[in-house]
């Protein structure tokens, strides 16, 4: 059989964990598969230690980060960047990952070059266009242009195909419990390395927390850190810990109503290794993003969803997650049930994940080697 030309378009930290085992999957295949990389550098100093972890170095790297950039400017770069990219691989695939704007443009830019675009996490809907911004549009728009639909999830596959998006859909899982399940073993072979890493921390019960999606920029942050606080008083024998995002429409809140109490610890974002150690040490998450409701239920860990709608509902449906919004009196009450009734945590804690069991990766190559 002839070899077939791959390439691989990533910009962000997420695309790079949840397809760096799927490039190391096709790279494996050298008979069958010549697999390029190209970066767009969406987000520079975050994917960059992902792709050291997961030991990739990219073949094209559009380098496009820069101070104060804009979507037009990501979108309108990545297009731009691909263009030549494309001229030279002249691939037959091209393969981008979820909803990014690099994922657009990388499909948007294949569509334009006549190649097949492969479209990895297909499906993922909340019905709002503005929920998550502008992740919701960005994936509407790439399953118009794909050929090959990678659906986690058999929900995900039925949202494609009540948009009449039927042909080239198969279920195969999410590729991110293939990067967790390798990451946890390397993670855990060194676990006394991370564990001083985290001085703070005192062997008591732990909270993780992440926030960052632009659409609880204002008031709904503002909403979260009140409850944190909140929480905090309640639970002293707790540590809360929160790797706080860049973006100053989260520092700032986080910073001015978190700042100070004893058992809330704000922290630098964390790399990818570090996040799964803090993940396998928590008693339970609250999280706004994506990749951690779906990380989380592998580990056992239980996930309460600070978001209005979610476009990962099994979680929900399975019982390993929780959608509890962005007000301040849900997030408190979601997390005291946890804390203070050990039924309902173990319910959650020990509920079927539904997002795939490490296979994706091995799957989505077989697909390829026979389209």
């Amino acid at each position: 059989m002839p070899v077939s030309r791959v390439l691989v378009v990533l910009g962000t930290r997420p695309e790079g964990i949840k397809l760096a085992p799927l490039v190391r999957e096709l790279r494996a295949r050298p008979d069958r598969f010549d697999t390029r990389l190209c970066v767009t550098g969406q987000h520079r100093t975050m994917l960059d230690p992902i792709l050291q972890f997961f030991g990739l170095v990219p073949d094209h790297d559009l380098a496009l980060m820069k101070p104060g950039q804009t979507l037009f400017d990501v979108t309108a770069g990545a297009l731009k960047g691909l263009e030549p990219v494309l001229d030279e691989v002249r691939p037959d695939w091209v393969v981008v990952q979820g909803d990014t704007t690099t994922a657009l443009a990388g499909a948007l830019a294949g569509f334009y070059k006549r190649v097949r675009v492969a479209h990895v996490e297909a499906g993922l809907r909340t019905g709002d266009l503005h929920s998550p911004f502008p992740e919701e549009a960005n994936r509407v728009i790439v399953s118009r242009l794909a050929a090959l639909h990678l659906a986690p999830t058999p929900g995900a596959a039925a949202n494609l195909a009540a948009e009449g998006v039927r042909r080239g859909v198969h279920v195969v899982g999410n590729t991110v419990i293939d990067a967790l399940l390798e990451a946890r073993a390397r993670v855990e072979a060194k676990g006394a390395d991370y564990a001083v890493q985290f001085p703070m921390l005192s062997g008591r019960r732990l909270v993780l927390v992440t926030g960052h999606r632009r659409e609880s920029f204002g008031e709904p942050f503002e909403n979260i850190c009140r409850a944190l606080r909140t929480l905090s008083a309640r639970y002293t024998d707790t540590d809360w810990l929160y790797p706080v995002h860049l973006n100053p429409n989260v520092r700032e809140p986080v910073n001015r109503l978190l700042s100070g109490l004893p058992n809330v610890h704000l922290v630098e974002p964390v790399a990818y290794p570090q996040l799964v150690w803090l993940l396998g040490r928590s008693h339970l998450v609250l999280t706004d993003s994506g990749g951690i409701q779906e990380e989380a239920p592998t580990l056992g860990k239980p996930v309460l969803v600070m978001r209005e709608v979610t476009e990962r509902p099994e979680g929900i449906e399975a019982g390993c997650a929780q959608l509890v919004g962005t007000a301040e009196d849900r997030i408190v009450t979601g997390v005291i049930r946890l804390m203070d009734d050990p039924a309902a945590y173990q319910r959650m804690a020990h509920a079927r994940n539904p997002y795939g069991d490490g296979t994706s990766c091995r799957a989505i190559a077989d697909l390829l080697e026979q389209v």
